[in-house]
């Protein structure tokens, strides 16, 4: 199949395919005699595992190596695989406790406003934000 069916297949983008492709993590069975590319079910298949893997969060870097082991399962273990899973949820937790921290510090910043029709020279927010005072954990981490 050309490109064209296998971006309405997905409903993704030319672009994305060709983006996959110098990510090196799709590449077309062939070339036709005018130099389409040409994609097998395979292929397909292929772009449907890259696309599910990135709906549920996994980085490029993680999908490329997920399909190693795809293209190689004899060769790994599951629990090669649900390691990488358990990495993912890891970093994902992370994620959701700086956001919280974040969510924390900004919940701080709309207590201490009135929200009112002053001018904003006053302002608490614009305060708080000029003199340092509003700090969270991971701004003390990268400081």
């Amino acid at each position: 199949m050309k490109i064209g069916e296998l971006v309405k297949r997905h409903k993704i983008s030319v672009d994305t395919i060709r983006f996959y492709e110098k990510q090196q993590l799709l590449c077309p069975s062939a070339r036709s005699a005018a130099g389409y590319r040409l994609y097998t079910e395979a292929d397909s298949q292929r772009l449907a595992f890259i696309l599910r893997a990135k709906n549920v969060g996994f980085s490029l870097q993680q999908i490329a190596e997920l399909l190693q082991i795809e293209d190689n399962k004899s060769q790994w273990q599951c629990a090669d695989v649900k390691d990488k899973v358990q990495q993912k949820m890891q970093q994902i937790q992370q994620q959701m406790a700086g956001l919280q921290q974040f969510y924390q510090a900004l919940k701080q910043l709309d207590n201490a406003c009135c929200g009112g029709p002053a001018s904003a020279t006053e302002c608490s927010i614009l305060a708080a934000l000029e003199q340092g005072q509003i700090v969270t954990e991971s701004h003390m981490e990268h400081s």
